[in-house]
């Protein structure tokens, strides 16, 4: 049957809406909110609702956007509504319930989910570092929002989706949910990362964003649990020891990180050595990865860790630390190191540059594994859990008529 747009555009409460609504087959209707576009779970969020768009079983999607991001939605969705209200507000508490008012399931990809909805209620908890890293735990964020939040999110929520094993395990555990009400499902990854000629990619590089091969790369925020601290001074003690012609390239940015690690970086006399990109558009960062001899990840927590198989889908050797679900995500195709130790990345980052071999390998396996994660794949356990709740609830209606 085609299905025809319907776009209107209103005040309500001082916040601008479009609705952009398709005729066609009615059934049951999920809602996600997708203002959050930043960082892995703005990834997680368009990996997603492209791959509900394309084959969501019958289900009606509408999505919850800010005004700019109406047309990066609408193609996939059967409604688009704005509401351009700031994450971590009460106001959110309020407008997205009403928002997400006539739908039979609303699915909050973050811990900002609203306790006021009455309706069915999916969050997904991307990590848990504002309660497990010692650098966070003590914050007046953690303790005046994320803990609380956490927790009353955790309890009213009908079904949690967790991105690894690893933040299943410490939902259970931290806060006290049954391991049956939550759900493991991986991330996928974009195919426009995919193996390029490296040295087409080396000079888009050169010539967009005035790097030069060779370089090493991190991708990611700068915040505390990234340990980035330790990847410089890794680096620092490499080009100490031997004569190391390859630069660092760290890609991301945080407003309190960046300058620290700047003065670190600078303190370590690697000024000249190190390159800060705060933003590297789309359309770039796969052939950043494709230039790259290795992608680093130093991270003392992960949730998932998306680099690693953007990294792995364009051939990209990775060396990363055992922390969190790193593991379970990068399996045998990469090369470990234990988060604190200075030494033992270096050694590893020294290792694997000497060895052409090594690296050949470490390409082929990353290229194998990554056939594990795709959207299509986490859409459809999306839709299984979604389904399950939407028709228990319809038993449960069947029961009480």
């Amino acid at each position: 049957m085609g299905m025809t747009a319907i776009g209107t555009e209103y005040q309500e409460d001082g916040v601008s809406r479009t609705v952009l609504r398709k005729r066609g087959r009615l059934d049951s209707q999920i809602v996600i909110d997708a203002r959050w576009l930043h960082s892995g779970i703005g990834t997680y969020v368009s990996g997603l609702v492209r791959s509900l768009g394309r084959d969501r079983n019958g289900l009606r999607l509408k999505t919850i956007v800010r005004q700019q991001d109406v047309g990066r939605f609408a193609p996939f969705c059967d409604e688009v509504e704005v509401v351009n209200t700031t994450i971590y507000t009460l106001r959110e508490q309020i407008q997205i319930p009403w928002a997400a008012r006539r739908c039979d399931l609303l699915h909050v990809p973050h811990y900002n989910a609203p306790l006021l909805y009455a309706g069915k209620l999916v969050v997904t908890i991307c990590d848990l570092v504002h309660i497990s890293e010692p650098s966070l735990r003590w914050t007046l964020k953690s303790w005046l929002y994320a803990r609380p939040m956490l927790h009353l999110v955790a309890r009213k929520a009908d079904h949690i989706v967790a991105l690894s094993a690893h933040v299943k395990a410490e939902i259970v555990e931290r806060l006290g949910v049954s391991p049956a009400k939550v759900s493991v499902i991986h991330c996928g990854v974009d195919s426009q990362f995919r193996p390029l000629e490296p040295k087409d990619c080396a000079e888009t590089v050169a010539s967009e964003l005035g790097i030069t091969r060779p370089y090493i790369l991190f991708v990611g925020n700068l915040k505390p649990h990234k340990n980035v601290p330790t990847l410089l001074r890794a680096f620092a003690l490499l080009r100490s020891r031997r004569n190391f012609d390859h630069r660092l390239v760290v890609v991301g940015e945080d407003a309190q990180g960046t300058p620290e690690l700047k003065q670190e970086a600078s303190h370590l006399g690697l000024d000249s050595a190190v390159s800060f990109l705060p933003h590297v558009p789309d359309r770039l960062l796969p052939k950043v990865y494709g230039a790259a001899d290795l992608l680093v990840v130093p991270s003392t927590m992960e949730g998932f860790g998306l680099p690693v198989v953007e990294a792995m889908a364009c051939g990209t050797p990775v060396i990363c630390s055992r922390a969190g679900s790193l593991p379970e995500v990068a399996g045998d195709a990469a090369e470990y190191f234990e988060a604190p130790s200075v030494e033992e990345l270096a050694e590893s980052i020294g290792r694997v540059l000497a060895s052409p071999e090594r690296q050949m390998v470490m390409r082929q396996k990353g290229l194998e594994r990554v056939r594990h994660f795709s959207w299509e794949k986490c859409a459809k356990q999306h839709i299984e859990v979604y389904r399950q709740l939407l028709n228990g609830s319809e038993e449960k209606q069947a029961k009480e008529i």
